[in-house]
């Protein structure tokens, strides 16, 4: 290793303070090197995580940049094969270069050691990524043009946060069959101990719960429908039975570990909070929305808000209503909420609302794209499910089966797959009532006889399910209160609660 003697040193100047030099470990360097000069199977330890760049010193990053070449080409890298790649004339502390690698896989240590040598030249690494995000933040702070909001650069710093930390593993690659299937059993046996032996978080809907088996972590749901359809009120109904279910046991580390329902984080762009809260109200009393906000209840309808609305405070429920926002917003106030409240279910009311990254593109789809990839992303990185509400082009419309198909999801191609779930609400009723007859006419008795049969009924079609049937599922539908819910199966009578 080169001697201490050509460091040079100064003395403090007491008037001065320190100078901190960037986080770094020479020696550590010196080894992992030493130990691949020696054998180059160390360098496979750490290739899968190790890059040149994390290496402190240029030389370093030169040597290791430089073996790696030659082991991935089948050669041997040794002092002697490697010495012809570098400069001849780089001094390093007074040695040429042979003589410097010489000493290096002279004083290497065992290739026992070559992977714990790497992770913390990784980490070293990172702390020194970190410290440079820190410093541009306080240099952006101070320089930034008026018209660069605080809030762009809280987001920019937290987008290069959460790109380091995901750079940051070195716990990826390959895995054993036996941890993949020791995970599915222990899934498993979480689902035969939850509520409704489900492996995913139950939408309090039970007929769609047997057939999606509940909502999966990482899944992608794409919720969707023509306006009318009721897509953001069954959207809104899962939310709240989610919230409502929740219950947690405490983990050894103190953190809340879920245990039933879900921690439920909701992007409202289209509807305020507040229209939010009203129709959750709605749901819960029994009261019309319509008349919660004309203000024409009575006073005992007004306690029973007033009751419902104190249990309702207590739910793990949050909003973020910010109309247009951006997937990257999006996607860091999601992490935001994992990080600081926790989250079991990500609700975003809905794509056709969002906006693409801030570069402008006149090709929608192309934006589109763009989102749903984007989310998909963020359910795997966050490990919930997602539920996403999406518009259906208008060529429903102009079908005599007015049931949707995969095909009529607006930019459909990467909606359509990216999506591990897609379903879609029918109600049969509101076409209906838009067709009314004349009374009086057989055409009339005809159309009575068929909205009979509609009434208060909803259609939910899976059209598209990873791991599961596709089917439809009828559902009971309240439209005065917005609310779905079970249809009583023949011979059940459902017991009031």
């Amino acid at each position: 290793m080169p001697p201490d003697s050509n460091v040079l040193k100064l003395a403090p100047d007491a008037g001065t303070p320190a100078y901190r030099t960037a986080p770094h470990n020479i020696e550590a360097e010196q080894s992992l090197l030493g130990a691949i000069l020696v054998n180059n199977d160390a360098f496979y330890r750490v290739s899968d995580f190790l890059e040149a760049k994390h290496f402190f010193e240029p030389i370093h990053q030169l040597i290791f940049e430089t073996a790696g070449s030659l082991v991935r080409a089948g050669k041997i890298a040794t002092p002697v094969t490697l010495k012809t790649f570098v400069p001849a004339d780089t001094d390093i502390g007074g040695m040429t270069v042979g003589q410097y690698l010489a000493r290096l896989a002279a004083e290497a240590t065992t290739i026992i050691n070559a992977q714990d040598y790497g992770r913390t030249v990784y980490e070293l690494a990172l702390r020194r990524d970190l410290i440079g995000i820190g410093e541009d933040m306080v240099n952006v702070a101070y320089d930034a043009p008026v018209d660069f909001a605080p809030r762009a650069q809280i987001e920019d710093a937290e987008r290069r946060l959460y790109e380091l930390a995901e750079q940051g593993r070195y716990d990826g690659g390959f895995q054993k069959f036996s941890q993949a299937l020791t995970i599915a059993i222990d899934m498993a046996a979480a689902a035969y101990n939850r509520d409704g032996k489900l492996s995913g978080i139950s939408t309090g809907l039970r007929d769609l719960d047997t057939r999606m088996g509940g909502l999966q972590r990482s899944d992608l749901i794409v919720l969707a429908g023509r306006p009318g359809m009721g897509k953001t009120s069954l959207a809104t109904n899962i939310a709240y039975n989610v919230a409502r279910a929740y219950s947690y046991e405490l983990a050894p580390d103190g953190t809340h570990k879920t245990v039933n329902g879900g921690i439920v984080g909701f992007f409202s762009c289209e509807m305020s909070a507040d229209q939010l809260a009203t129709r959750i109200i709605s749901e819960v009393t029994g009261i019309s929305s319509s008349s919660i906000r004309r203000g024409g209840i009575s006073e005992t309808d007004f306690d029973v808000i007033r009751d419902h609305a104190i249990e309702l405070q207590t739910l793990p429920f949050y909003v973020d209503e910010t109309g247009g926002i951006s997937i990257s917003q999006l996607t860091a106030r999601a992490r935001r909420l994992k990080r600081q409240k926790g989250l079991d279910l990500l609700i975003i009311d809905y794509i056709q609302l969002l906006q693409g990254s801030g570069k402008r593109s006149d090709n929608r789809v192309q934006e589109v794209t763009e989102i749903t990839t984007n989310l998909k992303a963020l359910a795997k990185e966050l490990s919930v499910p997602i539920i996403a509400l999406s518009q259906l082009s208008r060529q429903v419309e102009n079908r005599e089966d007015k049931r949707p198909q995969l095909s009529d999801l607006r930019e459909s191609g990467s909606i359509e797959q990216d999506a591990d779930v897609v379903i879609f609400v029918y109600r049969e009723e509101y076409y209906l009532q838009n067709k009314e007859p004349r009374p009086g006419t057989p055409e009339y008795e005809k159309w009575q006889v068929e909205m009979d049969l509609a009434h208060g009924k909803a259609e939910v079609i899976i059209g598209k399910q990873r791991h599961g049937p596709t089917g439809s599922v009828e559902l009971h539908f309240d439209a005065n209160i917005t609310k779905f819910g079970d249809l009583a199966q023949d011979g059940y009578i459902p017991t009031r609660e």
